[in-house]
């Protein structure tokens, strides 16, 4: 592949995955992993990427990934993710679900549960819940996102913080490699504080492309999870936080 054919490829990726790692640039491309850092090099001073420890990024740290791209990313990843953590949820349990896409993957996943209550901030997430009778879904107030149905504001916060519940299922855009928490929207990091500070077990589901990937709000660390569920084993920087705070990790091929 001629190197500018191999840009513009890396760049696409980057723009629909968020985070590429120079693992998968190599065994996808088959070249060497000098040859991919050197294009991430190129790329990074022309500014369409932003090089990152291990792999590269968007640019941009200010701007997600539209809803309607992240919704058909990862698909088979997130649902499988989904299933091993709903593994861990009994029946008759309490939980909030946050608002993202992986989030929506748990709520599809638990509607083989009984006797659940869920507290959410999700538009989608209450849609797909309110199909089973036994389930009792109680939906936050506040400001409507148009572009994914999530709810945010201070009368989400608060009413969120009434609550203290069983389970915290949480959605995140970006974790860097120091176990920073990060994603784009401050309301809505401040409503997931809130879900952390309120829920008895942090659980927390991402396929690989969120390993390092950057966003502007810092909304806490991967000592605040219990659970992590993932697809791909994480960085080794990462890794080794995760080993520090003893969390619970589940690698789900």
């Amino acid at each position: 592949m001629k190197q500018s054919k191999r840009h513009q490829e890396i760049i696409d990726l980057v723009k629909t995955q968020g985070y590429v790692s120079t693992d998968d640039l190599v065994e996808r491309f088959n070249v060497s992993p000098q040859t991919i850092r050197r294009d991430l090099n190129e790329l990074a001073e022309d500014n369409k990427i932003r090089r990152h420890h291990g792999g590269a990024t968007i640019p941009s740290s200010s701007v997600n990934t539209s809803y309607s791209t992240r919704k058909v990313m990862q698909l088979a990843e997130k649902d499988n993710i989904a299933q091993a953590m709903v593994a861990h949820i009994p029946d008759g349990a309490t939980l909030f679900i946050d608002i993202g896409t992986t989030p929506e993957a748990v709520a599809r996943a638990l509607l083989d549960h009984n006797d659940l209550r869920i507290v959410t901030n999700n538009l989608n997430v209450a849609s797909i819940l309110t199909g089973k009778d036994d389930f009792r879904v109680i939906l936050a107030g506040g400001e409507v996102r148009n572009r994914d149905g999530g709810i945010v504001g201070e009368a989400t916060l608060d009413f969120i913080s009434q609550f203290r519940l069983d389970f915290g299922i949480l959605g995140i855009s970006g974790i860097d490699l120091d176990g920073s928490l990060l994603d784009f929207d401050y309301h809505e990091v401040r409503v997931k504080q809130a879900i952390i500070e309120n829920s008895r077990c942090v659980m927390l589901g991402v396929d690989h492309t969120k390993f390092g990937r950057n966003a502007m709000v810092n909304l806490g660390d991967i000592s605040q999870v219990d659970m992590l569920f993932t697809d791909h084993t994480p960085p080794e920087e990462l890794a080794k936080r995760l080993a520090e705070h003893e969390t619970h990790i589940e690698i789900i091929r």
